[in-house]
């Protein structure tokens, strides 16, 4: 199993390109904020990154920055540049048929792709909000196995020519992305850094993990869990909640409630057989749980997800 994997396709990320943007100096865009994150990567040329309280990142040819919950932020080509709204550029000429923005300038020019994710809030996990603000991954980094590189490579070329089928190529591309630049800022972690993705690196921790992730209904138990991962159960429970944020019960908890709520929301299984699911011996206690976790009853949710799911579409 792979908890990594599996949380995303319970959260359902999905990416989508914002923009390609094609800037020659003098030029500012500030991106709206929006639910979820972003990622800006330079095919050509160089920009500054500027974000409050922070400053400026020059960003080179080949760099990437992922923005695990859009922080607001600029795309500027100098330090005291000044900036339009991305969504400005929705109202003139300067965005082409194809959704690119091209702005003209005297100076010299400037690539960028600029993506955003989206990913289920109803499913709260960790992912994203145990992340640093800004995810900097410059070109030919140690961390860096050529993922990054490569993927951003053929992200450039489905945009620059838009071939048969490149719309749906770049939303796969982007989703790949996202997966290679994690990799590549967790292999340049130290081990004095905590979060939930770091965790994965811990054989110790993530057998643990595994074991959850693979058997949610098994009655686990702090001692069985540590029989699994063949340590005491002192030394999981240390390791567990130094590194995770949290008990391995509480995890436990957490992962099983995100579970249950997908199917309440996805599909028709009764309340019951849900909480056999994921491992309640009775209905009660289940509803008790959920309750006491989402701060709302399993059938209550249940009704309220879809009509939010009938009002979006």
């Amino acid at each position: 199993m792979d908890p990594l994997a599996d949380v995303f396709d319970l959260s359902r990320v999905s990416g989508a390109i914002m923009a390609q943007l094609i800037a020659s100096e003098p030029w500012g865009v500030a991106v709206d904020p929006v639910p979820g994150a972003v990622f800006h990567a330079v095919v050509a040329g160089s920009c500054l990154l500027r974000m409050p309280g922070r400053a400026p990142q020059r960003l080179m040819p080949g760099d990437v920055v992922l923005l695990p919950t859009n922080t607001p932020h600029e795309l500027v080509s100098s330090p005291d540049a000044r900036t339009e709204s991305l969504s400005q550029f929705d109202k003139d000429s300067r965005r082409t048929p194809d959704g690119d923005i091209v702005i003209q300038g005297p100076g010299a020019a400037t690539r960028v792709l600029c993506a955003a994710y989206d990913y289920d809030h109803e499913v709260a996990h960790p992912l994203m909000s145990q992340l640093p603000p800004v995810l900097y991954v410059p070109a030919g980094m140690p961390g860096d196995d050529g993922g990054v590189a490569e993927t951003l490579r053929l992200l450039a070329l489905e945009l620059g020519g838009r071939p048969p089928g490149s719309r749906a190529a770049v939303g796969r591309l982007i989703d790949v992305m996202l997966i290679h630049v994690m990799r590549a800022w967790l292999r340049l972690k130290d081990d004095e850094t905590d979060g939930w993705l770091l965790a994965l690196r811990d054989p110790t921790v993530a057998g643990a993990m595994n074991a959850i992730h693979q058997r949610p209904a098994e009655p686990w138990t702090l001692e069985s869990l540590a029989r699994e991962v063949s340590v005491s159960r002192a030394t999981l429970a240390r390791r567990f909640a130094d590194v995770v944020g949290e008990t391995p019960p509480e995890y436990l908890t957490r992962w099983r409630m995100d579970l249950a709520a997908q199917r309440l929301r996805d599909t028709d299984d009764t309340v019951g057989a849900i909480a056999a699911g994921v491992g309640y011996r009775s209905e009660y206690s289940f509803s008790r749980a959920f309750t006491r976790h989402r701060g709302i009853a399993p059938g209550r949710y249940r009704r309220h997800a879809r009509a939010r799911a009938i009002a979006a579409a």
